[in-house]
């Protein structure tokens, strides 16, 4: 793949209705689901989260990149068509690209690293936009803020992050995204980052979304219920 690749956070939201199917029903449409997924792994790097009672809109997140935004589109699309797939609907959908940060000369294994190696335990997802301001200040002063930004998330070395691009593309600027098998030491950093000066630029960061990392079969055997 290439050094800018799209970025998509996808949280779906299942219909309630869909529980009172039929069990030998939604196995099938659980069965037909994950066969779509594995069509679109051929295609995208994927992996899922369960958001099941951690957030109202939606329980499922899928966590894409790709080279391409018709890949995006596509296997979206295949998927929405397939089984349970039917039965959703996106709540919430975020676009961006990975490109390198002006402000990182050489990114550690903290940086842009969501999509390689083992996954963690939770993802959490938000979209970012700063102020007007911060883009008219100096680019001496924008990276002095960050290197105070910075060195708080290098304390934090059980915390790893991707910054992903959006300005043009999607209504936030930035998609933010941080991976850790410890949401503790995670909001002792989101503590810390909240007393640094880069905090006065922050025009939005929410909805949150925290995921559990799950495999998708195990996810969709939860929305299930007991006799699936």
């Amino acid at each position: 793949m290439s050094d800018e690749r799209f970025v998509h956070a996808w949280l779906l939201r299942l219909d309630p209705v869909w529980r009172r199917r039929g069990a030998d029903e939604r196995r099938a449409d659980i069965g037909d689901f994950c066969a779509a997924a594995t069509r679109t792994e051929g295609r995208l790097m994927q992996h899922s989260y369960s958001t099941i009672g951690l957030r109202a809109e939606g329980d499922l997140l899928l966590w894409r990149m790709s080279d391409s935004i018709e890949a995006v589109e596509e296997t979206a699309a295949d998927l929405l068509s397939a089984g349970i797939g039917r039965w959703m609907t996106p709540a919430i959908s975020m676009i961006g690209l990975t490109r390198p940060s002006q402000y990182v000369k050489r990114p550690t294994t903290q940086e842009q690293s969501l999509f390689s190696g083992e996954r963690s335990k939770y993802l959490v997802v938000y979209p970012f936009t700063k102020s007007v301001e911060w883009y008219l200040a100096s680019a001496e002063e924008r990276q002095e803020v960050m290197k105070g930004h910075m060195r708080v998330g290098h304390r934090y070395p059980q915390v790893r992050q991707l910054l992903a691009y959006s300005f043009g593309l999607d209504d936030q600027e930035f998609i933010v995204a941080y991976e850790t098998d410890e949401l503790i030491a995670f909001q002792d950093l989101v503590r810390e980052l909240r007393e640094t000066e880069s905090r006065r630029s922050t025009v939005r960061d929410t909805p949150i979304i925290t995921g559990i990392h799950r495999p998708l079969g195990d996810i969709l055997g939860l929305l299930s219920g007991a006799d699936r």
